[in-house]
């Protein structure tokens, strides 16, 4: 006999971005297994597209001892992905970079994301679409959205 559950409006919404994020990091790992990337370096990189940040506040942003941030950077470092080097307001700190081959990479990775993710909105008209986007990114700004 199956058991009804009786989910407030909240509890949905919290089920459905769940899913949503299942089928939007299942997405995002199999474009990473196709280049031999590990999710964590897949976020590095896209966190790496459009900033230079110290190796610190890398590793604050992603949750990650700097310990275990330093390993994922040397692995990227040796495929030729990104590089370090010291910072020009403070020596003693290293920001992270990515090199013209990470950024090509990046690149198409997210043009393999956004050709691969585009089923989940095509049935929102361009509104639906734009108001899903505010909608997102009001609620990515909120304060402590990112877990920190």
């Amino acid at each position: 006999m199956k058991k009804e559950h009786s989910l407030s409006a909240g509890e949905e919404l919290v089920d459905a971005l769940m899913t949503t994020s299942f089928i939007t990091m299942a997405i995002i790992n199999k474009i990473g297994a196709e280049h031999d990337l590990s999710l964590s370096l897949i976020r590095v990189l896209g966190i790496l597209w459009d900033r230079r940040p110290r190796m610190t506040e890398l590793a604050d942003y992603l949750g990650l001892e700097k310990q275990t941030m330093s390993g994922l950077i040397a692995r990227a470092e040796k495929r030729g992905l990104v590089v370090r080097a010291a910072c020009k307001d403070d020596g003693r700190a290293t920001e992270v970079f990515l090199t013209k081959e990470g950024a090509e990479l990046v690149k198409q990775l997210r043009d393999q994301g956004q050709q691969a993710l585009m089923p989940l909105i095509e049935s929102l008209n361009a509104s639906d679409q734009q108001r899903l986007q505010e909608l997102l990114l009001r609620m990515l700004n909120a304060k402590g959205a990112r877990g920190n």
